[in-house]
């Protein structure tokens, strides 16, 4: 496995990998080349302000390179794609009835790109799978920059746990190499765990998010691969159990009767193994090839130098105030080399856990780490953690009332529990409070960009902004021609001055792909490369997500999108959530018919009615249920359900912490329930996502079960005096 010197080696390699170079370990499964070659071109040819119109079976036939209109909305862009689509479907329509002379010259052009003799039905067929993916050279080649700062370590780490050297490039197909990066579903840093199976590994609450760390994030996903393979016997199918989940690839590989992977890319037809699945591995192979060699495809690049790092274990709980004082670095500088501190600490409601191991750049210290906590007064050194109030919103409440009832402000409930808007919020959620119900967040003076040009971040809205500038609403709404001032988006461009103060326009935020991940900014300014990107269109505002870290407000030439080409969710989770196009469920541990209900703002006995169910027949782990969406959309009803689960594991994670696991053979008689409730006492959704191949309907006799054994976190953390990790 190479060591760091060979790794960055690596990056001056001139020898293209052929597919003759594929190690035995990482074949390349044969009819898949065509694959491959579609996603080098999506990360070496084709910048984000274009993409591939293609059939999205066979990934050799490309139509066209698709440019989209500079600076235009995200709706205009739509409709530039959907046109060229329609083109070609009249097109392939044509051709799908026999028709071979008397061609124009673009109908001879896409039959020429069919093999000879193509039947009418396959022509039919593809008309129907018209596909456009937007081009990702630009993010990829900053990624390539930016490796440079963990891909050493990465290697190291991969070795340790017995895992392929070429996993490096993983994280180009996850996150460009973004720590940042957050996805839209909630799958966060370069890795991109989601956070159930974040947990397993590492620590996820809401106080510190270690996917945002580099570092335990790689631990954790060197782990996570290291146990698919475990599982499948097969690297290929282990990464693709990246993306589809360890229980999924277990079920392809039934289901064909085969661990060839280029067998099951194109014979199964799993409900939820689509494109992104089916095309993982094959976009792994291709980042492999150009992190392997660079300089053939973007020239000679300068990846970032390693970040050198002093460590400084906290021995109490400390305010942001109190060690970047004692520190003497700025609270900026700080948060970017600590994204796993999530908004609570850098806010004040939370405090820096005691026993974190807060990164300090070596070039920004100018005194000894081990001298910097003495220097602090006992009276900042605090024995706990800033306590948590919780309210259950009833019906008729509001953020407006809640916020006058325990004497706090609508915005710092929306910034401590992550809202989307102050206006959605639902009977029966859990609203974390302030720590003592009467503190406000204090927002810091700042004098306004040169520019006159703040990005949003995280948590902002417009009374935070106002107070941070020193300006008035009014003059933010009429400054920026807003329609709705409650509207702001992650990374929006606001302005904070008038314009007569403005030195410099700073070039627009790149435009994130459609349904891609997407970050906000890199930890630290990162190298121009050699070759500059086509500029991108200025994004529109979005709903901030859950959960989506800060914008730092580095240098405009810091700023980074991250761009991955899947799709489609990448869950490895057990747990299927969607909404099939029947409008169909899978019923999940914790959910009753009352919760649907709820979810979908219709009567219980509605449900009962569709599922031809009586009052007393039991909603079983597994089952499908037909539901009715007359009120609200299945994407309205998905996020509700997310909420809910994600609401449901915090709460546990933060009373109880796994220490380790034990095995339990499954017997004759056994139930989910006894096993969960009586025997084990742990909830059924955790027994699940540990043993993600068993079938909870139907419990097999025989089958090995493996059961987390968990302990409650203050027990854990009082004997080792520091926060114990939530899995």
């Amino acid at each position: 496995m190479p060591r760091l010197a060979i790794a960055l080696l690596l990056w001056l390699c001139t020898a293209p990998l052929t597919p003759a170079a594929a190690t035995s370990d990482l074949p390349l499964p044969s009819g898949l080349e065509p694959n491959v070659e579609f996603w080098m071109r999506i990360y070496t040819e084709v910048d984000s302000s274009d993409g591939l119109l293609h059939d999205a079976g066979h990934l050799g036939v490309v139509y066209e390179v698709t440019t989209l209109p500079e600076r235009a909305s995200r709706r205009a862009r739509e409709r530039r794609v959907d046109a060229r689509k329609s083109h070609y479907r009249a097109i392939l329509r044509r051709l799908a009835t026999g028709k071979r002379s008397g061609l124009s010259a673009d109908e001879t052009r896409v039959l020429a790109l069919w093999p000879k003799g193509v039947s009418n039905a396959t022509l039919k067929r593809a008309s129907s799978q018209l596909r456009f993916q937007r081009g990702q050279a630009d993010p990829f080649r900053d990624g390539l920059v930016r490796s440079g700062f963990w891909s050493g370590k990465i290697a190291d780490v991969l070795e340790e746990y017995g895992v392929p050297a070429a996993l490096v490039a993983l994280p180009h197909v996850e996150s460009s190499y973004n720590p940042r990066a957050y996805s839209r579903v909630g799958a966060a840093g370069i890795w991109q765990f989601m956070r159930s199976t974040g947990r397993l590994y590492l620590r996820v609450d809401h106080v510190v998010d270690e996917r945002m760390n580099p570092q335990l994030a790689t631990i954790a996903a060197a782990k996570l691969l290291r146990d698919n393979y475990a599982r499948l016997e097969s690297w290929p199918l282990a990464i693709t159990a990246y993306n589809h989940g360890v229980a999924g690839m277990a079920r392809a590989v039934r289901k064909t009767g085969t661990r060839d992977l280029g067998v099951i890319a194109r014979e199964y037809r799993g409900r939820t193994f689509g494109f992104a699945s089916r095309n993982f591995y094959t976009e792994f192979l291709a980042a492999w090839r150009i992190h392997q060699n660079p300089t053939r495809y973007f020239g000679r690049l300068q990846p970032a130098a390693p970040l050198a790092y002093d460590i400084l274990e906290t021995d109490a709980y400390y305010s942001v105030a109190s060690l970047t004082q004692a520190l003497d670095v700025d609270e900026e500088t700080l948060h970017d080399h600590n994204l796993a501190l999530l908004p609570a600490v850098w806010n004040g409601a939370k405090l820096v856990p005691k026993g974190y191991k807060l990164q300090i750049p070596r070039h920004a210290l100018e005194q000894p780490v081990s001298s910097i906590l003495a220097q602090i007064p006992d009276s900042e050194r605090l024995a706990r953690q800033k306590r948590d109030r919780f309210h259950k919103v009833r019906r008729g409440d509001t953020i407006s009332i809640i916020a006058r009832r325990y004497h706090t402000t609508q915005s710092e409930l929306v910034h401590l529990n992550n809202l989307r808007s102050r206006h959605r919020i639902r009977v029966g959620q859990v609203l974390r409070l302030p720590s003592d119900g009467t503190t406000t967040i204090e927002v810091a003076r700042a004098e306004p960009p040169s520019d006159g040009v703040y990005h949003v971040r995280r948590g902002d809205n417009l009374s935070i902004i106002s107070a941070r500038f020193g300006v008035s609403q009014g003059d933010l709404v009429r400054w920026n021609s807003m329609r709705n001032k409650n509207r702001l988006a992650i990374g929006q461009r606001l302005r904070v001055a008038p314009k007569q103060i403005q030195v410099a326009s700073a070039p627009p935020a790149a435009e994130p792909a459609e349904a891609v991940r997407v970050a906000s900014v890199a930890p630290v300014p990162a190298p121009r490369p050699a070759r500059t990107a086509q500029p991108s269109p200025e994004p529109e505002p979005e709903p901030i997500a859950n959960g989506e870290p800060a914008d730092a407000g580095l240098p405009e030439q810091a700023r980074v999108v991250a761009i991955t080409a899947p799709s489609e969710e990448a869950v490895p989770d057990p747990s299927d959530y969607a909404v099939s196009s029947s409008q169909r469920v899978t019923v999940q541990a914790e959910e009753t018919l009352g919760h649907y209900a709820e979810w979908l703002e219709v009567r219980a006995s509605r449900l009962r009615q569709l599922n031809r169910m009586s009052q007393r027949t039991p909603l079983v782990i597994g089952q499908r249920k037909k539901l009715d969406f007359s009120r609200v959309t299945p994407e309205v009803f998905e996020q509700r359900r997310l909420e809910y689960h994600r609401t449901l594991q915090e709460e546990f994670f933060a009373a109880w912490v796994v220490t380790h696991t034990t095995d339990h053979v499954i017997r004759r008689g056994d139930s989910v329930w006894y096993l969960s409730h009586k025997k084990f006492e742990v909830p059924i959704w955790l027994l699940r996502q540990y043993n993600p191949d068993i079938d909870f309907g139907a419990l097999p006799s025989g089958a090995a079960l493996i059961v987390p054994v968990i302990e409650p976190r203050s027990e854990v953390e009082g004997r080792t005096g520091t926060p114990a990790s939530a899995g």
